[in-house]
């Protein structure tokens, strides 16, 4: 993950949190591999109206753990995730949207990361959701962490379609059968993400970090 940051930013703070957020990772990741059996990719995730996590309460002997901000960050995952899937119809056009579970991690590990040295933390978060297609960029949908107060910083992520490998070349295999004219092969999202900061109460120049 390649960093500019802003001069504003508490280097020591923001450490801090991820540390208790690559510690939150390591304990999770156990979880999700039992669960998952070895697959990393969740197929239309928010169809079943939830995304399961692990239970966090192992966790509250950690130094920096502070159970407020994890829970509101696992229900922010969960609305982006409901998002995107709810996005693929209208705004991405395909019949099914693959998320990597790992892509959830990173977005978690960043809100986290970049709410640390607000002064509202995650819940003055506002978060606008974007999908990179070729030279176009798709808006996948806005979140408010916290409809009730006044936003403090935006956050802009700017998520991209798998396009090496193999994935290209079986994704027609996802096709659903259908007499509508809707485009009907299947999108993957990649792992890696571009994140735009932007303080919304300061003149300080933006925050861009590629994950």
């Amino acid at each position: 993950m390649h960093k500019e940051r802003s001069a504003g930013v508490c280097a020591a703070e923001a450490s801090a949190k991820r540390l208790s957020w690559s510690s939150l990772v390591q304990k999770l990741s156990h979880s999700l591999d039992s669960d998952s059996e070895g697959n990393s990719i969740r197929d239309d995730v928010s169809d079943s109206g939830s995304l399961s996590l692990p239970d966090l309460s192992s966790l509250e002997g950690d130094m920096f753990y502070d159970p407020m901000e994890e829970s509101l960050c696992k229900e922010m995952v969960q609305l982006i995730a409901r998002s995107l899937t709810e996005a693929k119809d209208c705004t991405l056009h395909c019949s099914k949207l693959l998320i990597p579970e790992k892509l959830l991690e990173h977005i978690g590990e960043e809100l986290v990361h970049l709410a640390a040295s607000e002064p509202c933390g995650l819940r003055g978060a506002l978060i606008d959701l974007c999908v990179e297609q070729g030279d176009t960029y798709k808006c996948a949908g806005q979140i408010a962490a916290d409809p009730y107060l006044v936003p403090t910083f935006q956050l802009t992520l700017v998520l991209r379609l798998e396009s090496g490998g193999i994935w290209p070349k079986i994704q027609g295999l996802f096709a659903t059968k259908s007499s509508t004219p809707v485009v009907k092969h299947a999108l993957k999202l990649s792992t890696g993400f571009r994140v735009i900061k932007r303080k919304l109460y300061s003149s300080e120049e933006l925050l861009i970090e590629e994950c």
